[in-house]
C-alpha cells in the first residue's frame, strides 16, 4: 500500500483470527513481524507512545492487553507499574511475547471473537491496540470486553483511521465505499515468510455506534502527533511534510457504563 499521501498500513501490531485460516497467520510471520514492530515508525514512534500517553498513570491498575502480539505494549505497561494480562489468537506470536516478558507473564491464547477466560469485572482497563479492524462484527467482542471491565473501567482502542483507507483507494483510482463495512486484504512478507492479511474497514459512525451500543461512553477521540525523534529517524518519510501529525490510526478512550 502506498504511503505517499498518508502513513497508514505499515505492518501493524496485533492480530485477531479471521474466519478463514488462510488469513492473518501470525504464526507464520511471528519472528519477522516482531522485529519489524520493534522499530517501525507506525508502531514504535507513533501508535505505542500515543497509547501509553492516553493510558496515563497505570500504577497498580489491572490491565488486559487484548491482542497483545509479541508483547511490547505489555512490557511498557508493566514497567509503569500495571498488573498486565495478555491474550492473542496466535500461539506463535505469544511464544515471541514469552521470550520478551519471561515465564511468569500472564499470557493466554484467546480469540477476541469468542468468550474470554476471565470473570466479570476482572480489569480496570482493557487496551485493544490495532486489533478490532481484523473483526467483521464488533458487537460480541465489545460486549465481552465490557463484561470483563469493572464499572467505570476504560477501554482504549486504536484502529486503522477510516479516512486513510478511503483516501488511499481514491489515489489508486478505485471507487471507495466508505459507508459500507467492507473487507480488504493485503500481503505481508516479513522474515522471508508471507501471510495474507484480512481487514474489515468501517465508517466512523459505525465505530461510535458499536461502542455506545455495547455500553461504553466515548470520552476521547484522538488523532495524536508522532514523537519528535521520528523526524530524525525517518527523514525520507518526513521530507515533504510539515507539522507533527499524519493520518494513520484513530484512537478512542471509552468508559464502561
Amino acid at each position: 500500500m502506498s504511503h505517499n499521501a498518508c502513513m497508514s498500513a505499515m505492518p501493524e501490531k496485533h492480530v485477531e483470527a479471521a474466519s478463514s485460516s488462510r488469513f492473518n497467520d501470525y504464526d507464520r510471520i511471528a519472528e519477522g513481524y516482531t522485529a519489524e514492530n520493534e522499530t517501525s515508525l507506525a508502531n514504535a514512534y507513533y501508535e505505542r507512545p500515543a497509547m501509553l500517553e492516553l493510558a496515563g498513570d497505570v500504577t497498580g491498575r489491572r490491565i488486559l492487553d487484548a491482542g497483545c502480539g509479541s508483547g511490547p505494549l505489555f512490557s511498557a505497561l508493566r514497567d509503569r507499574g500495571a498488573i498486565v494480562t495478555g491474550v492473542d489468537a496466535s500461539a506463535g506470536i505469544l511464544e515471541m511475547a514469552r521470550r520478551r516478558l519471561g515465564a511468569d507473564a500472564d499470557l493466554r491464547v484467546a480469540d477476541l471473537a469468542g468468550p474470554l477466560p476471565f470473570p466479570d469485572d476482572a480489569f480496570d482497563d482493557v487496551i485493544a491496540s490495532l486489533v478490532l479492524h481484523y473483526l467483521e462484527d464488533w458487537g460480541p467482542t465489545l460486549a465481552e470486553l465490557r463484561r470483563v471491565l469493572r464499572p467505570g473501567g476504560r477501554l482504549l482502542v486504536s484502529v486503522d483511521h477510516p479516512f486513510v483507507i478511503t483516501l488511499l483507494q481514491q489515489m489508486a483510482g478505485e471507487k471507495p465505499k466508505y459507508f459500507e463495512t467492507r473487507n480488504r486484504t493485503e500481503e505481508w512478507t516479513m522474515g522471508g515468510q508471507t501471510a495474507q492479511m484480512s481487514f474489515w474497514d468501517r465508517p466512523l459512525h459505525a465505530m461510535t455506534e458499536a461502542f455506545t451500543a455495547a455500553g461504553f461512553r466515548i470520552s476521547v477521540i484522538s488523532e495524536p502527533p508522532f514523537v519528535p525523534e521520528a523526524r530524525e529517524l525517518f527523514p525520507e518519510e518526513f521530507r515533504e511534510r510539515t507539522g507533527t501529525r499524519f493520518l494513520s490510526f484513530l484512537f478512542f478512550v471509552l468508559e464502561a457504563g
